[in-house]
């Protein structure tokens, strides 16, 4: 099981099929991506900033506006209740709301300290976050680009495996994207870290 949740970002389709027993969160302007897929989700969290109007729906968990958490972070949490712990991000990145995409990122490494595994997908990438002795196994590819930075304080004990430029027992620093650009070369590829967080992007193109 996965659960999917699907922002108001921009939208660049499903990366895997959606299954029955998969859980489907709209949060607020997700709502018309669901629609336009003919996606029913179990769950619509809104603030309703980016929806014009109420959806007539039985299943909305309406959020104030002044909150903590953002609508994505939310759906998140509601997702962590019903006791998932894939997560796919839909609609977080791209659009006119760099704050989202990073705020969206910050939210990998708060599935990934609670035990999950979350994707947020872009145009042709892909990002995913490690966090204290958590590690990663990356299917060989021919080709593309991985990145690998560290998110929020630096990060110790940082191992890379399989791609172009490998690292071992390495500190990745908050001010200095040493962890950028590396390369596929056909072999899976590991990534590890013992202290901190990972950002951890992939690009299909070259």
């Amino acid at each position: 099981m996965a659960c999917f949740i699907i922002g108001a970002g921009s939208f660049y389709g499903l990366p895997v099929p959606v299954r029955d027993t998969d859980t489907v969160i709209a949060a607020d302007g997700g709502w018309r991506v669901c629609r336009e897929l003919s996606l029913t989700p179990s769950l619509l969290v809104a603030d309703f900033d980016s929806l014009d109007a109420v959806p007539e729906f039985d299943h909305i968990l309406r959020l104030p506006v002044e909150k903590d958490d953002t609508d994505m972070i939310r759906a998140v949490k509601e997702g962590f209740a019903r006791g998932e712990t894939e997560f796919h991000l839909l609609g977080g990145m791209g659009g006119r709301r760099t704050d989202h995409t990073l705020a969206n990122m910050q939210t990998l490494a708060y599935i990934a300290r609670h035990g999950g595994r979350g994707w947020l997908y872009g145009s042709g990438e892909r990002f995913t976050a490690i966090c204290d002795g958590g590690e990663i196994m990356l299917p060989a590819k021919k080709s593309g680009i991985l990145s690998v930075f560290c998110l929020g304080a630096d990060a110790e004990g940082v191992t890379i495996e399989g791609a172009q430029y490998p690292l071992a027992d390495a500190a990745l620093t908050a001010d200095f994207p040493l962890g950028v650009s590396n390369h596929f070369i056909g072999q899976a590829v590991r990534v590890a870290v013992r202290r901190g967080c990972l950002l951890i992007g992939i690009c299909d193109k070259e």
